[in-house]
């Protein structure tokens, strides 16, 4: 299968890549895809929330009144659950979530993302290009190019790139990884999908 390849000016170049028809002409399993999306976002959750039980309550040492004689109910504590101030009954605590799919399902997912971005043709090829300074008008002109400076972008580089990732991190929208960094949600969490040509290969060893 070949892609189009485009110049950071969003003019095409007339040359064309080849790309893996297992990553980018597949068969695409919507399950897969579910499955991934779904330990990918349980995987994120942190568990952090949580209530305060009886024993975490200060207070509440000493019996508030005696057993018996005053014709009310007993009570052993002024921090049991059903007095103001008191304890949470089965409240949440903090808990690990976690959620595994395997190699396999994982490698599915990825390739039906990218087949169905092929298919909507909602994936460009863009030359590789370098900036010189960190300047997010840069970056923006190179969208603008596109047409993406609306859209909900994700840009996938070859290698680690501190002045792409400083230029383009204000700007609404756009996301910058690493191909190999990039998971199913990321592919899926945009509209279109800009791939600098040698992050191609990157792309597709990583299953």
């Amino acid at each position: 299968m070949e892609l189009e390849v485009y110049s950071k000016d969003g003019v095409a170049t007339g040359r064309k890549v080849n790309v893996s028809d297992e990553m980018f002409a597949a068969e695409v399993n919507d399950h897969a895809v579910y499955l991934t999306v779904q330990s990918y976002l349980t995987n994120n959750r942190q568990g952090t929330v949580a209530t305060k039980t009886r024993s975490m309550v200060s207070g509440g040492g000493k019996k508030p009144w005696k057993q018996k004689g005053r014709g009310t109910a007993r009570s052993g504590s002024s921090r049991s659950p059903i007095w103001r101030g008191g304890g949470k009954v089965h409240g949440p605590q903090p808990h690990p979530y976690f959620y595994k799919v395997s190699k396999k399902i994982k490698s599915i997912a990825k390739a039906s993302a990218l087949t169905g971005k092929c298919k909507d043709e909602q994936i460009k090829v863009v030359e590789d290009f370098k900036l010189e300074t960190a300047k997010t008008r840069q970056v923006f002109s190179v969208l603008k190019s596109f047409g993406l400076h609306n859209d909900k972008t994700l840009v996938l580089v070859p290698d680690y790139d501190s002045t792409m990732l400083l230029a383009g991190r204000n700007i609404k929208n756009l996301k910058i990884l690493m191909a190999q960094d990039a998971s199913v949600y990321d592919l899926l969490n945009c509209k279109t999908l800009l791939v600098m040509e040698s992050a191609i290969k990157k792309l597709e060893g990583v299953k």
